[in-house]
């Protein structure tokens, strides 16, 4: 792995959506220069249009090897898949589109398995048009996962005050409270702990929230805390975690975002995490996929339809997310270092 400033994979999302505008946006900033050498990857002349719609002052410079990549502020490197016509409307849910931006997923993922690049930012992609196009995942979390043939994955979203994990995401809620198992949970305990660290705190407090309302109320309420969250928290203290619960879910995220009583909170079910974390920080949330052998970073928004195409995207998103890969991609890379590996 190099020894340079890390080399961040920002795959470009679904053409049709916004996401080459907000790429274009966050790469005509110079600060990013100085934390990474980003390279997109995707399709040049897509990027070239909307460089042109967004109007910043950049080179859309094409490259067919990621080693190519430079760090010139003003000039955008896209490794160029060229697989969209220039015409590509906005605003449709579009096979093309759809398959495409699976396509660039796969590659950074080909090359972060390689240790080509140290890191992966993805941009919105519709899960409509991915599966119009031929792939049938519920998202990127699950892409990366199949792709890199990891089993224990995770979702973490970080923005402002606020971290969450969750033990599931993609599923109907009588679904999630199946997967609300003692394995499940203590994996999830796990990665959050992990996690933290590579966000730089050495010695992370972690917090599970209860499925059930009041954390199931001594079993009054519902026995999963009792049967399954309670022995995988006891399980993750023997192994020398610092973690809390369950913790009644009204009150644990308060206590960790405005109380600064936890670090992180272990959320059981997609919206129990979501919720409370796009309330606080819905314009700079990013979602962190934890878990796999490489860092994967994203915003956490989708395609923006009623902004494609106008140069109107909020991109603060993204700006979060490449800081963000661009820190766990160096502390993953120094911790290796140390490792010797």
């Amino acid at each position: 792995m190099s020894a340079l400033k890390p080399l961040l994979g920002i795959t470009m999302g679904d053409a049709t959506g916004c996401g080459p505008e907000i790429i274009v946006k966050s790469l005509a900033e110079t600060a990013f220069y100085d934390l990474s050498r980003p390279v997109v990857i995707g399709d040049a002349k897509i990027m070239e249009r909307a460089a042109k719609i967004v109007g910043g002052a950049v080179k859309i410079r094409k490259i067919a090897d990621v080693r190519e990549a430079g760090n010139a502020v003003g000039v955008i490197d896209v490794l160029d898949l060229d697989n969209l016509p220039s015409d590509l409307p906005f605003a449709k849910v579009d096979a093309r589109a759809g398959k495409a931006a699976y396509e660039y997923v796969a590659k950074g993922v080909e090359l972060a398995m390689r240790n080509e690049i140290d890191a992966i930012v993805t941009a919105p992609l519709n899960k409509e048009a991915m599966n119009l196009g031929g792939y049938h995942y519920a998202g990127h979390t699950e892409i990366l996962g199949a792709l890199s043939g990891t089993k224990d994955y995770a979702m973490m979203l970080v923005g402002g005050p606020l971290r969450v994990i969750h033990v599931s995401t993609h599923v109907s809620l009588r679904e999630a409270c199946n997967r609300t198992k003692k394995e499940r949970v203590l994996k999830v305990i796990e990665l959050a702990d992990e996690s933290c660290k590579l966000l730089g705190l050495a010695e992370p407090r972690v917090a599970v929230a209860g499925l059930n309302p009041h954390a199931g109320e001594g079993g009054l309420f519902g026995t999963e805390e009792i049967e399954e969250i309670i022995p995988a928290i006891d399980a993750a203290k023997s192994r020398g975690i610092n973690v809390s619960g369950p913790i009644a879910p009204d009150t644990v995220f308060y206590r960790a975002a405005l109380k600064g009583h936890f670090d992180i909170v272990v959320c059981m079910y997609h919206d129990q995490g979501h919720i409370p974390m796009k309330v606080l920080s819905f314009e700079t949330g990013v979602n962190v996929t934890v878990g796999l052998p490489f860092i994967r970073t994203s915003v956490d928004h989708g395609t923006a339809f009623g902004k494609a195409g106008k140069g109107t995207a909020d991109h603060r998103s993204l700006n979060e997310s490449i800081v963000l890969g661009a820190k766990m991609a160096e502390t993953r890379r120094n911790k290796m270092l140390e490792q010797g590996v």
